[in-house]
């Protein structure tokens, strides 16, 4: 497993538009659908990543305290299914129930929505404002597996608290995240 950082997406950058199978619903769903007025965050997740088992209970807390705050939450997996069947849309869906994600886990079979993200790794997040413009991309909090800092999403939240008080989060506050590679086809 190469520990990969993200490739820190240009801040203003607009949100790559979308229409993917969500493996939870059993349904083609588009961003313009699942974004939001106030902010949306696109997650790129995968099932059998350490770096991401070890953040699932802080994604599932976050996505609870913010949903009803009006930020919209989208989990999308782009692995390769061939070389990594453990993240296929099937074991996906059932991942999903089994951390009660309160959120859709998409399935990104081509990878393109992935490259045209820039996505590097799993976990990797983007935040974006109403506008879908990119206020924040990098880390969820300081914890990795067997680091022993507490696992609470204080990056992540600050951000996503700036932007529901119209602030940002500098760039110089924004730290890479770092997990498994996305493994590309």
């Amino acid at each position: 497993m190469a520990v990969t950082p993200s490739n820190m997406l240009p801040i203003g950058t607009k949100a790559p538009d979308f229409k993917l199978y969500d493996t939870v619903s059993g349904e083609q769903k588009s961003l313009d659908e699942l974004k939001s007025d106030k902010g949306t965050l696109v997650m790129f997740i995968c099932n059998h990543c350490p770096y991401v088992k070890h953040v699932n209970p802080e994604l599932v807390r976050l996505a609870n305290d913010y949903k009803d705050k009006g930020i919209s939450f989208i989990a999308i997996s782009s692995n390769d299914v061939e070389s990594h069947p453990q993240d296929s849309p099937e074991k996906m869906s059932q991942n999903a129930k089994e951390q009660g994600y309160p959120f859709p886990y998409l399935y990104d079979e081509t990878q393109e929505v992935a490259k045209a993200y820039k996505a590097a790794c799993t976990p990797d997040f983007f935040l974006f404002d109403g506008d879908l413009k990119l206020t924040y991309r990098g880390r969820l909090d300081e914890s990795s597996p067997g680091n022993n800092k507490p696992l609470n999403g204080k990056d992540l939240r600050n951000a996503i608290d700036k932007l529901l008080q119209g602030d940002t989060v500098p760039e110089k506050e924004q730290y890479p995240s770092m997990g498994c590679n996305i493994k590309w086809k």
